[in-house]
């Protein structure tokens, strides 16, 4: 089912923090995940190559993200927090380092400007397009809901992580999903956006989706599939960051514990034949970030 050269789209890397301080203001801190950590998680799902993406805790400090680059040999890709302030210099460096887009998480602050969102991606689409970058959303549905209508139209591609965090058709909280709309009009909204062409979803972070269960998700994964196959990529999410309740922001809190054998039968349920496997876990990466 897993076909060679396979991509995990979605992995953090953590360092030793006396070489790579977090913020003082981070919103949780996690415990060490090497590349050493990294590559014996591939190898335990069958993967060869990953996307590393930059954590909320390291801000716009992306030393940890390119040495993990540097020490992968080719193995992977990266994508990269940085202020609108960085010079063109700098970006073409970062892309020569393997650094293949820019991360905006408005989830893991809690925020939910829509507008917000909007600018910023605009201000960014113009920077980096000459680069052949992407720009990658985390964000609750209700921000990411607005801007759909005009996300196809930007000059590089969007992915939008974690399902685009929708409650899947079916599992609805009192009727309706937090956007205001119901599970089912949300899903299909996703659907035909991504049936569009210039945006991308990424099959990652079930425990994220608000109120999803196994067998609604795989509806919500095949649906997308269904609408546009070569717009997809699928990820772990490793090593499972999470704030635990109850820790202070600057207290380790303990990574989710996640099986190997849960993941593959999350690839195995989301993705119905070799075919459509092919091409969400190495075509579709290959091309995406331009490996």
């Amino acid at each position: 089912m897993i076909p060679e050269q396979a991509w995990d789209c979605h992995v953090h890397v953590v360092g030793d923090p006396e070489h790579y301080p977090m913020l003082p203001s981070r919103p949780y801190t996690a415990g060490l995940a090497t590349v050493d950590d990294l590559r014996a998680h591939l190898a335990r799902i069958g993967l060869q190559r990953a996307v590393i993406i930059q954590p909320s805790f390291y801000g716009t400090d992306n030393r940890c993200l390119l040495d993990a680059l540097h020490e992968m040999e080719g193995d992977a890709r990266g994508i990269a927090v940085l202020d609108l302030s960085v010079s063109n210099a700098e970006l073409k460096r970062m892309d020569e380092a393997g650094v293949r887009g820019i991360r905006l998480n408005l989830e893991s602050y809690g925020l939910s400007a829509g507008g917000d969102l909007r600018d910023t991606l605009e201000q960014w689409a113009k920077r980096v397009a000459d680069l052949g970058w992407h720009l990658q959303v985390y964000a609750a549905w209700s921000v990411i809901r607005p801007c759909l209508p005009w996300l196809g139209s930007l000059p590089v591609p969007v992915v939008i992580d974690h399902f685009g965090l929708v409650p899947p058709a079916g599992e609805q909280q009192d009727g309706k999903e937090p956007g205001g709309e119901a599970s089912e009009q949300a899903s299909q909204l996703l659907a035909e956006a991504l049936a569009g062409g210039n945006i991308y979803v990424k099959l990652s972070g079930s425990y994220r989706v608000p109120g999803a269960s196994p067998a609604g998700l795989t509806r919500l994964a095949r649906s997308l599939v269904s609408a546009n196959a070569d717009n997809v990529v699928w990820a772990s999410d490793w090593p499972h960051t999470n704030r635990e309740p109850g820790k202070a922001p600057t207290e380790v809190s303990a990574f989710r514990q996640v099986a190997p054998q849960g993941l593959l039968a999350e690839i195995t349920d989301w993705l119905p034949d070799e075919d459509t496997a092919r091409k969400v876990l190495r075509d579709n990466p290959e091309r995406l970030y331009r490996f």
